[in-house]
C-alpha cells in the first residue's frame, strides 16, 4: 500500500492507494499514529481507495476516536462508490464527516 501524508499548518491529509483490507490496515494504523501528534484535522481522501474492510473501517473509527479527543476532527472525502457502499451499509457514512465528490 502506498500512503500519502501531506501537512498543511495544523491539517493532515492522507491519500492512500489501494485497498484497505486486514493486510493494509496495520501498516496504516501504525504510520497514522505518529503522523496526527500536534494535528487538529485530519482528512482521509479515499479517492485511490477500490476496496475497503472491516479493519480499513477499524483504522478510520480509532482515527476519529483520536482527533475526538484532542478536539480535532476527521474528514473522509473522495470515497469512490466500492466504499460509500461499505459506509452506508454499516451507518458510518453518519458517524463520520463524509463529503462526496
Amino acid at each position: 500500500m502506498i500512503i500519502e501524508y501531506t501537512k498543511d499548518g495544523t491539517t493532515l491529509t492522507v491519500r492512500p492507494e489501494g485497498p484497505i483490507d486486514s493486510y493494509t490496515a496495520p501498516e496504516l494504523d501504525k504510520q497514522m499514529a505518529p503522523q496526527i501528534a500536534g494535528i487538529s484535522e485530519v482528512i482521509i481522501d479515499l479517492e485511490k481507495v477500490n476496496y475497503i474492510s472491516s479493519a480499513g473501517l477499524r483504522v478510520l473509527i480509532a482515527t476519529d476516536q483520536a482527533m475526538e479527543k484532542r478536539e480535532g476532527c476527521m474528514k473522509i472525502i473522495h470515497a469512490g462508490p466500492p466504499v460509500m457502499e461499505v459506509l452506508e451499509m454499516t451507518g458510518l457514512v453518519n458517524a463520520f464527516t463524509v463529503i462526496s465528490g
